[in-house]
């Protein structure tokens, strides 16, 4: 069975990006999903300094092992800021000491949400505009504006929308199962 990694690029525990991952993940049929919280990956701000120090922590090797793992990646970024919420900068940049490929050329669908009628579009730009330089194969992308007005316990609200997410899911799991 193929294992999809489902996380959000933020560490609240009410997260909204991570509500929206993991049912994105789950709209995958026949796939496993793991859904992952960057909680329990604690890692110090990175540092050149600290690392030649203390060199690389235990926990980015360990999440960057399951991105490794995977056959597909569901990230959806938190934005802070217009841009990567720290959290996920911080593990972001210290997976990318070991490896500079870090996706791992992995399936990807990369999405954002926030509470604003952008959807994180600015943070979702940046990534799609970074990750394929560092192994990103992102298969599509999906904003989604307004979450609270958007999305239910049920999913998606809005038909228009909830039709572009089911399009960009068939993407990714095409991706993932040819």
């Amino acid at each position: 069975m193929k294992t999809i990694i489902a996380f959000a690029g933020s560490d609240s525990k009410t997260s909204i990006n991570k509500k929206l991952a993991a049912y994105a993940a789950g709209l995958v049929k026949d796939a496993e999903v793991k859904v992952l919280d960057l909680n329990d990956y604690k890692l110090p701000l990175y540092g050149i300094d600290r690392e030649a120090e203390s060199g690389i922590p235990d926990n980015a090797h360990a999440f960057l092992n399951e991105i490794k793992a995977a056959d597909g990646i569901v990230l959806s970024l938190a934005e802070h800021n217009g841009a990567y919420a720290t959290v996920f900068k911080n593990i972001f940049d210290w997976m990318s000491r070991i490896d500079g490929k870090l996706w791992s050329n992995v399936p990807m669908l990369l999405m954002a949400t926030s509470p604003g009628g952008r959807g994180g579009q600015t943070v979702l730009d940046i990534a799609k505009g970074r990750f394929p330089y560092m192994g990103g194969n992102i298969v599509a992308d999906f904003s989604l504006p307004s979450f609270g007005d958007n999305f239910s316990e049920n999913g998606i609200k809005d038909a228009a929308l909830a039709e572009k997410l089911e399009e960009a899911v068939f993407v990714l799991s095409k991706a993932i199962f040819e």
